[in-house]
């Protein structure tokens, strides 16, 4: 099992993922599709041609966040979390596209005991996105309810 429990976290703590992934165009319009969103801007490209700053398609930023948070789970809380209590901050301060590829950083920011779940306690990660020329194209925090050592 590789994730950490509750008391192997420290505030500072940094992980650098070692999976990279390159986003595709199936990766975009299947999770688009999936997911019901109808945005002309992940789904025409046409449109993005002739009708924005961008001038291709971008790709789901609720992909990018998923393919972030997910990314971090093999390094952090396989096996060892309870649940996602929350996400906050979330921002992507440079769009996506096809063809780009992501790499991960995770960084341990809070450390919280819980009162009400002592067998639990609650690790704040704040998760990073960049792409293959260091922009940083995505960044939130997670809260996470996390199992602590068996006795």
């Amino acid at each position: 099992m590789p994730g950490l429990y509750f008391e192997e976290f420290h505030v500072g703590q940094t992980f650098d993922h070692p999976i990279r992934r390159t986003v595709t165009e199936t990766d975009n319009v299947m999770f688009t599709t999936m997911t019901h969103n109808p945005a002309l801007l992940h789904l025409d490209e046409e449109y993005c041609r002739t009708q924005t700053e961008f001038g291709q398609r971008i790709v789901n930023s609720c992909f990018t966040l998923s393919v972030m948070v997910g990314v971090s789970v093999y390094d952090t809380t396989l096996g060892t979390t309870v649940g996602n209590l929350g996400w906050d901050e979330v921002r992507f301060p440079k769009p996506v596209f096809h063809g780009d590829t992501l790499n991960f950083q995770t960084e341990v920011v809070e450390l919280r005991e819980t009162k009400s779940r002592p067998q639990n306690g609650i690790v704040i990660f704040a998760h990073r996105a960049y792409n293959q020329r260091g922009e940083l194209v995505a960044s939130c925090k997670r809260t996470g309810l996390m199992l602590r050592k068996p006795a």
